[in-house]
């Protein structure tokens, strides 16, 4: 009988502090191993960690979404993990749907992505504004890699060996999701998506609003269509 493969939680955290440890408890009880990436926090993020033994990676300053996330799978590769599995620290992620990402990842995707549009469910889907930049982004992805992928925003996602490989040596800065999701397309991988249904933030502020959201449209429209023209499928 083949081994269940080895599967980490990865949760980046800044300013958490209001539900971090929920976060955590929530995951320690579907029973999976788990990093806290402490992404240079000014709240009491870290010292509640530390506090209540929670196993957290202190990052010495803070490197924003994308270098956190680096970090966990950084993490994942150095401890030989099979899987590693995103988990936003704002209580938005439900844990009880990681067991589809890692059977997308079982049946040969190198990256699942938790999708909260693949169907409609009863879930929390963003505001009017944000689902219009989603669909927005999710057809500029397609123009650039002929792939259709529903909630290229998500950062409920799950990586094989191969895909925690490549985002260890090569992973976006600020808002890395759907820059990494077009990387990873361009460079064969197989990218798949599971229905999921996602819950209000519990805590914290997002770092997405007025024109900030503006901002956010233009980086990552310009990010995705660069990472498409310098890569080529297979290099």
């Amino acid at each position: 009988m083949h081994e269940p493969p080895r599967v980490l939680v990865i949760i980046p955290a800044y300013n958490e502090q209001d539900c971090i440890l929920q976060t955590v408890r929530t995951i320690e009880e579907c029973g999976y191993d788990y990093v806290v990436v402490n992404d240079g926090s000014k709240d009491a993020t870290l010292r509640i960690c530390r506090d209540n033994g929670i196993n957290v990676l202190d990052l010495p300053q803070n490197l924003g979404i994308g270098g956190a996330v680096q970090a966990g799978h950084k993490y994942a590769q150095r401890f030989g993990y099979d899987i590693d599995i995103q988990v936003d620290g704002d209580g938005q992620h439900d844990p009880s749907y990681i067991p589809a990402l890692v059977s997308l990842i079982q049946e040969g995707a190198d990256l699942a992505i938790g999708s909260r549009f693949l169907e409609v469910t009863d879930g929390f889907q963003s505001t009017f504004m944000r689902r219009v930049g989603i669909k927005w982004l999710s057809w500029w992805i397609k123009l650039f890699t002929g792939q259709v992928v529903t909630d290229p925003t998500s950062g409920f996602r799950a990586s094989n060996r191969r895909a925690i490989e490549l985002f260890c040596k090569n992973y976006p800065d600020d808002y890395p999701e759907p820059e990494s999701i077009s990387l990873a397309m361009k460079l064969g991988l197989d990218v798949r998506e599971a229905s999921v249904q996602m819950l209000e933030r519990q805590g914290g502020a997002s770092s997405i609003g007025g024109f900030s959201s503006v901002y956010y449209m233009i980086k990552v429209s310009l990010a995705i269509w660069l990472t498409c023209w310098t890569h080529r499928k297979g290099e």
